[in-house]
């Protein structure tokens, strides 16, 4: 019976473990971090942790070496993208599993909480973006003219790779979306010589789709020693920037500018 107990409250800690892992790695955690905390977790319920961390899977062994005793588990994870307020909650509670020692009915709350926890609206994602696309242009030398422009262009652009994605879409043509859509509209006022510096509105209307956390996590992971994470993570940044050159690309041609 107690055998029994033990090995649902072992397999329930694996299930939230892996729920942990998956949600940082979803979140835009490098892996490090995912590591460290699982690990944490589990040395405060007395378990040493084994984790294999891959681009879409974790698998998670959890043993006791007094009692030689093993379980093993795999998981999924989803597609990959930024919550750092996810991240910085799950650091937080794992740190309070330790010190509080809490149970896993706690836990499993608070992930509940945490997954709760309401997203920026789409009007203001599309709003802030927008400002920080107009105000890259004004750090590069561009007038209010071509401040409008780099907002109007990265707007559109934001809104096309948000349908794309919303219709399932594959990601980097849905990128590949969201570059054409700026740049042509950015595009047309190079070619009709609007505003004071139109080139300056056409170059930073795609700054928002640089994969800043794919390449930052990527080189985090290769000097980390992580080395297939971080050239899978490299090479999807890589195939992010080529779907934001392609699109460029067809704007320039399309102009012939």
């Amino acid at each position: 019976m107690l055998m029994h107990i033990k090995e649902e409250m072992i397999n329930k800690l694996c299930k939230l473990l892996l729920e942990i892992g998956a949600l940082l790695m979803s979140s835009g955690a490098n892996s490090s971090r995912i590591r460290i905390t699982i690990t944490r977790i589990a040395n405060s319920y007395g378990y040493n942790a084994e984790l294999l961390i891959t681009h879409r899977a974790l698998m998670l062994t959890l043993f006791d070496e007094e009692k030689d005793y093993f379980f093993s588990r795999l998981k999924r994870t989803s597609p990959h993208g930024a919550n750092f307020k996810m991240v910085s909650g799950i650091s937080r509670m794992s740190w309070k599993i330790v010190e509080e020692k809490w149970d896993l009915n706690q836990i499993q709350q608070e992930l509940e909480r945490l997954k709760s926890l309401p997203h920026y609206s789409r009007l203001t994602t599309l709003l802030m973006v927008g400002l920080a696309g107009a105000s890259f242009c004004r750090l590069f030398g561009g007038s209010y003219i071509d401040m409008l422009i780099a907002f109007s262009a990265t707007v559109a652009g934001l809104f096309i790779r948000q349908e794309a994605v919303k219709k399932a879409f594959n990601p980097y043509l849905a990128i590949f979306f969201a570059a054409l859509s700026s740049s042509v509209i950015a595009g047309a006022t190079v070619k009709l010589q609007l505003g004071t510096h139109p080139d300056f509105a056409f170059a930073t209307s795609v700054l928002y789709l640089i994969p800043g956390i794919p390449l930052i996590n990527s080189l985090s992971d290769l000097l980390d020693g992580n080395l297939m994470n971080g050239i899978v993570r490299g090479m999807n940044g890589l195939i992010i920037a080529l779907s934001i050159a392609a699109g460029l690309l067809c704007a320039i041609l399309m102009y012939n500018i």
